[in-house]
């Protein structure tokens, strides 16, 4: 991704055009040298977290880059209510897995028994989210409760 300063705006391209000024045609097999020559410099997007944002993008001298200013959110939520809402997605994400083995709880009704592996995943599961829970209840600021990273069941 290249960008360029045109008067007061930066300008980006997805891919470099085709043309530029008098180059008709092979414009976008330049170098980056060449480019730079031009004024095309890359665009560089900054890695955030979940507490974070993207300012505008702007120029970045020290680097020669274009680039977006990380910013730190602003949460219209109370820190009480960002823990709630984190709980319930990871109750969710929990129930979402155990569901997975419940046609076993159902068919233990019937009385065909739960095979010892698959009762002690399940006690493992809630085991792990009442201590992730405890852990998010011990977040103080609005940015932990924001990064705080819930498990990615595949």
């Amino acid at each position: 991704m290249k960008g360029i300063q045109l008067e007061n705006e930066i300008k980006t391209y997805n891919v470099t055009p085709k043309n530029w000024g008098n180059v008709i045609g092979g414009f976008n097999y330049l170098s980056d040298s060449d480019l730079e020559g031009y004024g095309f410099y890359d665009i560089v997007t900054p890695t955030i977290t979940a507490s974070q944002e993207l300012g505008a993008i702007e120029w970045d001298a020290d680097n020669s880059v274009f680039t977006f200013p990380v910013q730190s959110k602003t949460f219209t939520q109370t820190v009480a209510e960002l823990k709630t809402q984190k709980i319930e997605n990871l109750k969710h994400s929990y129930s979402r897995e155990l569901a997975k083995t419940d046609w076993y709880v159902i068919r233990a009704q019937e009385g065909i028994s739960i095979p010892q592996a698959i009762t002690d995943a399940r006690t493992g599961l809630r085991s792990d989210c009442a201590t992730k829970e405890t852990e998010i209840n011990a977040l103080s600021t609005k940015a932990q409760i924001a990064d705080y990273s819930l498990p990615n069941f595949l």
